[in-house]
């Protein structure tokens, strides 16, 4: 049933322009492409999320990159956010491999599903709160559809912050005693973990406010706060 459900409204997530300024920039990088993927024919339509619909595990991301998931139609997917993220994400078992290139190239998340809060690339990288309120029915309904979530994995602030509001909209929860960090845990109502974690960009890379020793470490927390399979 879930796999149908997400199937289903998958379709209708792909012909969403309710956006204008993030339809512009997601079809103008399409069109425009970057030198070193000339050959590409992009994506450039709203990034739905991918994994095991069945999975303990929800890894929440912020958006697809330009060049990245704009371009290949899947999350984290051809670019070094991803290089990082899927070479920490094989060392602890959770992908099948350390590479995510494109859409076929083999990649199996284990007992996880992956899905970034704002569907389509924003200028910058920086949604408008406007944006992230109108795409937050689309991450909602994905959420909804993933019955088994026992764990959930925020990388960056934004997806943390919308993580919880999922709960606010249900809960009498206060959004100052949600606060993000590296490695946070709080547990939420219906028994579920939220982790947060420094988003793999290059920045926080390059700069060693994350490097792939503390992102093992937080997987493996991860893994380790429930039943495993």
């Amino acid at each position: 049933m879930a796999i149908a459900m997400i199937t289903f409204n998958t379709k209708q997530l792909l012909h969403c322009t309710a956006c204008p300024r993030l339809v512009e920039f997601r079809e103008q990088v399409a069109r425009e492409k970057t030198r070193r993927f000339l050959d590409w024919t992009y994506w450039g339509k709203p990034v739905p999320g991918y994994g095991d619909p069945l999975g303990q595990l929800l890894i929440v991301g912020l958006a697809p990159a330009r060049h990245g998931g704009n371009r290949t139609g899947r999350v984290f997917t051809g670019d070094k956010s991803a290089d990082f993220l899927m070479k920490c994400l094989h060392k602890t078992g959770i992908a099948n491999q350390s590479n995510s290139d494109h859409r076929n190239d083999g990649l199996i998340l284990n007992n996880a599903y992956m899905t970034p809060v704002l569907k389509c690339v924003p200028p910058q990288d920086k949604p408008t709160a406007l944006e992230l309120k109108e795409c937050f029915k689309w991450f909602r309904w994905e959420f909804t559809s993933l019955h088994n979530i026992e764990c959930i994995l925020a990388l960056g602030k934004i997806a943390f912050d919308t993580c919880v509001k999922i709960w606010m909209e249900e809960y009498d929860l206060k959004r100052k005693d949600y606060r993000f960090g590296h490695n946070l845990v709080y547990r939420l109502p219906k028994k579920v973990y939220l982790v947060g974690a420094y988003h793999p960009s290059p920045r926080n890379v390059n700069t060693g406010r994350l490097n792939e020793d503390m992102m093992k470490e937080l997987l493996n927390n991860v893994k380790g706060l429930i039943d495993w399979k």
